[in-house]
């Protein structure tokens, strides 16, 4: 049976077993104005437009002029990607200080080396438990933490290099890119939905990875340039993942990026904000993903 999405105030609910959806639907919660969405549906729809699901017929539109519901982050229930086609974006529901505490332990095992591996690991089983897909429910990830344990001690240690030399700084630059290239490669690979490892993978090359990032580190002369190489750097590995029906896009524009990241750092600087912040920085990038029907 099929997983059933609803929007409501301005937010998608969901997933609900059909059976349950029709009891939603049954007491009133889900109006034939309500959008829904589910596997195999292009793009949102009212209730009472699907065939089928509501026998009553449509009432006004909940949303001005129809439009799909906002998720968090403000991005729309069924972005159009790139492309123009309609998808349905992943939801990341944060807890506040949950994912504060992560990113500092995060940041403190890599500086510390050693620690790097288990803390990469935690972080990315906390991160996914909380990020939402649409039909799919919560993500959640299986790698371990000794499948390339020494890929995030070597990160650790080239962060070092160069803190004192500009040409060993040049150096590690494509060695750092190698290295998140595998450990992209190794999160991909170790997703799951509903308890089942995902037939996900990165296929896209080392040395496509390794210039994606050098350009992103000459583009900062540029001062603003660099958000718009991260926007079509993160399309690049995005069109690289394969084994899904669907697609898999990226929304977000570099002047998304940019305004976003300059709020970010300038409210972080007022120390007080930063949890805020950071969680509404989080959500925002991981609503501009969405799952789209592959192009024939």
């Amino acid at each position: 049976m099929s997983n059933w999405f609803f929007a409501a105030n301005g937010q998608q609910q969901g997933p609900y077993p059909e059976a349950q959806f029709r009891d939603l639907i049954g007491n009133g919660t889900v109006r034939a104005d309500t959008l829904v969405w589910t596997e195999g549906m292009a793009g949102w729809q009212k209730a009472g437009e699907v065939p089928g699901l509501v026998a009553t017929p449509p009432g006004p539109p909940t949303l001005q002029h129809g439009a799909p519901p906002m998720m968090a982050g403000g991005a729309s229930g069924a972005p159009a990607s790139a492309s123009g086609a309609p998808g349905s974006a992943l939801v990341a529901e944060l807890p506040l200080w949950g994912l504060l505490g992560r990113t500092i332990l995060y940041a403190i095992g890599m500086l510390l080396i050693i620690p790097a591996p288990w803390v990469a690991t935690g972080f990315y089983r906390w991160f996914f438990s909380h990020v939402q897909a649409p039909g799919r429910g919560n993500l959640s990830f299986t790698g371990q933490v000794g499948d390339i344990w020494w890929v995030f001690v070597l990160l650790g240690l080239t962060s070092y290099v160069g803190t004192y030399d500009n040409t060993l700084q040049l150096i590690s630059i494509p060695a750092q890119a190698f290295l998140s290239w595998m450990a992209l490669k190794w999160v991909v690979g170790n997703l799951a939905a509903n308890g089942q490892k995902l037939p996900l993978a990165f296929d896209g090359s080392a040395i496509g990875y390794i210039g994606w990032q050098v350009l992103t580190f000459i583009s900062f002369i540029t001062i603003i340039g660099w958000a718009w190489v991260v926007a079509f750097w993160i399309r690049w590995i995005c069109r690289n993942i394969s084994g899904t029906r669907r697609e898999i896009v990226f929304n977000g524009t570099g002047l998304d990026i940019l305004w976003r990241t300059i709020v970010m750092t300038l409210l972080a600087c007022l120390i007080i904000p930063i949890p805020w912040v950071l969680r509404w920085y989080a959500r925002w990038y991981v609503s501009q993903f969405a799952l789209v029907p592959r192009s024939a």
